[in-house]
């Protein structure tokens, strides 16, 4: 699926949506719990996969950014299952801390 800025993406296995905030729009594997991610408009699977007993699952709010930075995912319903681009599990984005006021 091409992932653009502003692409919405629903788990087929849990609960988990998200936005893309940063993306380069081509063609790319987001998975959730292992299994591909669809369009929200999309029909979800009647029996979609189970999801891996290692998951550490979707916080709200939170940002998942991939090792080389070219995507950022933003959170908007969280689940069980955990956000990847391909095999490669994301990571939750650091917050930037503010600069002291003196």
């Amino acid at each position: 699926m091409e992932i653009r800025a502003g692409s919405r993406l629903k788990s087929s296995v849990c609960q988990t949506e998200v936005i893309a905030v940063k993306a380069p729009g081509t063609e790319m594997d987001i998975r959730c719990g292992g299994v591909p991610m669809v369009d929200p408009t999309g029909s979800i699977p009647d029996d979609p996969s189970p999801l891996d007993a290692a998951m550490n699952g979707t916080q709200m709010g939170k940002r998942y950014v991939d090792a080389d930075d070219t995507i950022e995912l933003l959170c908007t319903k969280p689940g069980e299952g955990s956000l990847g681009l391909g095999d490669a599990l994301l990571t939750i984005k650091e917050s930037k801390p503010l600069p002291a006021s003196d």
